[in-house]
């Protein structure tokens, strides 16, 4: 029946709604419910010359205002109000039905719930949205998982409602199941790194130049003009410009020191973790932040060791900011790469066949980390499907090496400083550890022999060993 709604939203919050206005805007009926009735009527009320809204009082009456396949679009709270809303749901569908999360879920709940609502013959599609809640509005990135069925349905509408760049669509089907939020969730992973990254060069310029917030805002704009170009730079040297109406102070200089988070890179490092993929400027970025907010103990650190930093020698200006810069170039390239290494590692351990060329190539619109360089990125895994690392593709290849010496003599100054860069310096140790001919390793796996019969391998034959550390100190075949 033409009166009833192509797709419906529940849970109108401020993404919510931005996505069901979204939505209305490129021409479908939308259904639109809440749990509270006078934010659906609020919607109509404000927004219903945008496009046609069907609000729905109840569960139920949203989902008879529905077309079948029907297709619902959840947007509440991750975790327990999700499953409450699946919960009052799928009594009230039918099979070939379509139930979205577009929430920044855990992709091990979405697991569980696809498989759970398959037994129900309904498609649950886990879906990442990033743009926060400008984009939800205008064109967001779009990662879709579940069946390539639902996809049928589903992907004309999110790829019109997509970022578009070059007039390709910010949206493609991810993979099944958890797909499409693990690769949401590492893409918040790159985010918090990038975003340290920006923070650590912010502080550095500051400490080595004296200059004020504005001056360093300056510095940021003529960056976004080159290869570091993408929406992260361009809000900071917004940030950074602005002044704080109450004080006439810098906003910057204003805000607590203490950053937040809601789970996504604490996520990601977890998954890191599991699948045994090194992710270190992702896992410092996540624990600079921990450490901002452990305000009782940098009390106490200040108290007990002082805030001294020893002043940065700078002798010519600019190439002190070439120096953060090419360092900041280096070390966002080992995230990214960092980031695709997990893609692939999940893509593999999960059976998702992820296709990281297209991952790159719907993150250049609409989502936080979008940058000029995610072309680049496309690029290379369109030469290379298999490319074992992102950083070996010949321009990232390029652009580190030439890099090296500034990222050196950056991150051996702030050491010496005492000005802390987890982020760059970590990014450096990784890319270190990864070119090394040579690790430590060798003696950790000895240690390892030594004290729990762990084995070991051997450079000059096939097989594993043990030697008898507290007998005879022979080495054994194990």
């Amino acid at each position: 029946m033409s009166d009833l709604a192509q797709i419906g939203v529940t849970g109108l919050a401020v993404m919510g709604r931005n996505l069901a206005r979204n939505l209305a805007r490129n021409g479908y009926t939308v259904a639109v419910h809440n749990r509270s009735y006078e934010r659906t009527r609020r919607l109509v009320d404000e927004f219903g010359h945008e496009g046609t809204f069907v609000p729905g009082e109840s569960m139920a009456d949203f989902v008879a205002s529905l077309a079948r396949p029907r297709s619902v679009i959840i947007m509440v709270k991750a975790g327990g109000p999700t499953d409450a809303v699946i919960d009052e749901l799928v009594p009230l569908l039918e099979e070939g039905d379509i139930v979205i999360d577009a929430g920044n879920a855990h992709f091990g709940d979405t697991r569980r719930r696809e498989q759970a609502l398959r037994e129900h013959g309904l498609h649950f599609v886990g879906t990442g949205v990033s743009g926060g809640e400008e984009g939800a509005l205008l064109g967001p990135s779009i990662m879709p998982g579940g069946s390539p069925e639902s996809y049928q349905t589903l992907g004309p509408m999110f790829e019109k409602i997509s970022a578009k760049v070059d007039g390709t669509p910010c949206c493609t089907h991810i993979g099944p199941d958890g797909a499409g939020h693990f690769v949401k969730m590492v893409h918040n992973g790159i985010e918090y790194a990038d975003m340290q990254l920006i923070a650590e060069a912010y502080d550095l310029l500051r400490a080595g130049l004296g200059a004020s917030p504005a001056e360093i805002a300056d510095i940021f704009r003529t960056w976004n003009t080159g290869d570091l170009e993408s929406f992260l730079i361009e809000i900071t040297a917004d940030v950074l410009a602005h002044i704080d109406d109450e004080t006439g102070k810098a906003f910057v200089d204003i805000v607590l020191d203490q950053a937040e988070q809601k789970g996504t890179g604490r996520w990601t490092v977890q998954s890191a973790l599991d699948l045994g993929v090194p992710i270190t400027g992702i896992a410092e970025a996540t624990f600079a932040r921990s450490l901002s907010g452990h305000a009782d103990q940098r009390a106490a650190a200040r108290a007990a060791f002082g805030t001294d930093v020893t002043p940065l020698q700078i002798t010519d200006r600019d190439q002190f900011i070439e120096d953060v810069r090419a360092a900041l170039y280096a070390s966002k390239i080992v995230a990214y790469a960092q980031g695709f290494d997990q893609i692939q590692a999940g893509s593999e351990e999960y059976g998702w066949n992820i296709d990281r060329g297209m991952v790159s190539t719907i993150w250049r619109g609409g989502c936080i980390i979008r940058a000029r360089f995610l072309n680049r990125i496309r690029e290379a895994y369109d030469e290379n499907p298999g490319l074992k690392s992102l950083m070996v593709a010949p321009y990232f290849a390029d652009a580190v090496n030439a890099g090296v010496p500034n990222w050196r003599r950056i991150v051996a100054s702030a050491a010496a400083a005492g000005i802390p860069t987890p982020a760059f310096s970590s990014s450096l140790a990784y890319f270190d550890g990864l070119r090394a001919e040579r690790l430590p390793a060798s003696l950790i796996q000895g240690l390892r022999d030594n004290f729990g019969a762990h084995t070991y391998k051997r450079t000059d034959k096939d097989g594993t060993f043990h030697v008898e550390w507290a007998g005879d100190q022979k080495e054994h075949t194990a």
